[in-house]
């Protein structure tokens, strides 16, 4: 059972890392920085790094950064566009870290999906904000935003003290961006190459 318990536990933080990153990439490496610094969390030996001082207080300047630029209608399209750069490498990147030192086909199909699961939620979060910010008020775009970073810290803290629970989340919320998908694409084709 010990086994199952932490396959279960790697696949929660390896697939819950990458899909964070996909939403806000500076608020996981804060979140697991500081987890890890204060004991909360053991992180593989790949990602110890987060740990280090350094590297918390430059995802927490980031984080502080990108709070601001992603609550301003028109700057967060802007800076998720920046970030699809960013995000999607930075996912695979985690997730493959988050593995361990199992096996390099098991490392590169971690990957591999985080990748793919990083790009499907920002593809997904980038395509929201850009309907969003079609509406001449600015509140919702604040609160899809604090949504955003909330669902962040949610999920790390979710995928680290309950991961089966995360894992059946997960299923769901990939279920639910695959159907919110191509919503998305029509409303934006509709939005920008109207008839």
């Amino acid at each position: 059972m010990d086994t199952l318990n932490q396959i279960t536990a790697t696949l929660a933080l390896t697939m819950g890392i990458a899909w964070t990153s996909g939403i806000n990439l500076y608020a996981t490496l804060l979140a697991l920085g500081l987890l890890a610094q204060s004991g909360n969390l053991t992180l593989p030996q790949d990602l110890q790094v987060l740990a280090n001082p350094l590297v918390i207080l430059a995802a927490g300047f980031m984080y502080f950064i990108e709070f601001f630029a992603d609550k301003t209608p028109g700057v967060d399209t802007a800076w998720d566009s920046l970030h699809t750069f960013i995000r999607i490498p930075a996912g695979a990147m985690l997730a493959a870290g988050a593995i361990g030192d199992l096996n390099p086909a098991v490392e590169l199909a971690a990957a591999i999906v985080g990748g793919g699961l990083a790009a499907s939620t920002h593809i997904t979060k980038a395509g929201t904000r850009i309907l969003i910010n079609t509406s001449p008020e600015p509140v919702s775009n604040w609160l899809a935003s604090i949504s955003e970073d909330i669902a962040v810290i949610m999920a790390i803290w979710a995928c680290v003290q309950h991961p089966l629970v995360f894992l059946i989340a997960l299923g769901l919320i990939i279920i639910l961006m695959a159907w919110w998908l191509p919503h998305i694409w029509t409303a934006i084709k509709k939005l920008f190459l109207p008839p």
